[in-house]
C-alpha cells in the first residue's frame, strides 16, 4: 500500500543520503532537454497539487539546449523541491518550476505562495534534517540535503530565496 511505498521512498532517501556523504552516489550524464524532465516533474505532482487546491505550473521553454545530467537524479531534485513547496504552501497558492540560461548555467527555480522561511533559518535548509518550527513538522525528512547533494555532484549549485509573507523561491543549476 502508499504507506509501504513511502517507507521504501524514505529509506531510499536515507541511503542516498549516506551515498552522497560518502561521495558514492552515482551520476549517469548524458545530454537531457531540461523541458522534458521539468515536465515529466509536473505531471508527477499536479494530482498531489490538485488534491491540495494548489495552481501548479511550469514555464517550459522548448528551444532550450540539451544539458549534461542524471534525467533521473534531477526529476529527484525537482520533485522534491516541488514536493516541499506544496507541503507548506495554503489551498489555492501557486507554485512555478522555471528554467532559463544563467551566465552559462542552465538555472532551474522552484517559486511557490507559501508562508516563506525566516532568515535566521535560511543557513539550515540544507541541514540534514531541517523543519520550519518546532510545532511544525512538515519540513523534516532528508529531501533538501540530498537535493544539495545530487547537485553537487553534477558540479551544480543550490540556493534558496525566501521573503517571510511572500513565498520562496529555490534554485539550482546545471553546468
Amino acid at each position: 500500500g502508499r504507506a509501504a511505498e513511502r517507507m521504501h521512498g524514505l529509506i531510499e532517501d536515507l541511503l542516498d543520503v549516506t551515498r552522497i556523504q560518502s561521495g558514492k552516489l552515482r551520476i549517469d550524464l548524458a545530454p537531457h532537454s531540461p523541458s522534458v524532465v521539468i515536465s515529466e516533474a509536473i505531471a508527477m505532482l499536479t494530482p498531489l497539487a490538485g488534491a491540495r487546491n494548489i495552481v501548479l505550473t511550469a514555464e517550459i521553454d522548448r528551444s532550450q539546449p540539451p544539458v549534461l545530467m542524471d534525467p533521473t537524479r534531477i526529476l529527484q531534485v525537482l520533485s522534491n523541491l516541488v514536493g516541499n513547496s506544496l507541503k507548506f504552501t495554503s489551498e489555492g497558492g501557486r507554485v512555478r518550476v522555471t528554467c532559463a540560461r544563467v551566465d552559462g548555467e542552465m538555472r532551474f527555480s522552484v517559486t511557490d505562495t507559501g508562508p516563506g522561511i525566516p532568515p535566521d533559518q535560511i543557513p539550515h535548509v540544507f541541514g540534514r534534517l531541517w523543519q520550519a518550527s518546532d510545532g511544525d513538522r512538515r519540513g523534516i525528512g532528508p529531501g533538501l540535503s540530498i537535493v544539495r547533494g545530487i547537485v553537487e555532484a553534477h558540479h551544480g549549485r543550490v540556493w534558496v530565496e525566501s521573503e517571510v509573507g511572500k513565498g520562496t523561491t529555490f534554485h539550482f543549476t546545471l553546468p
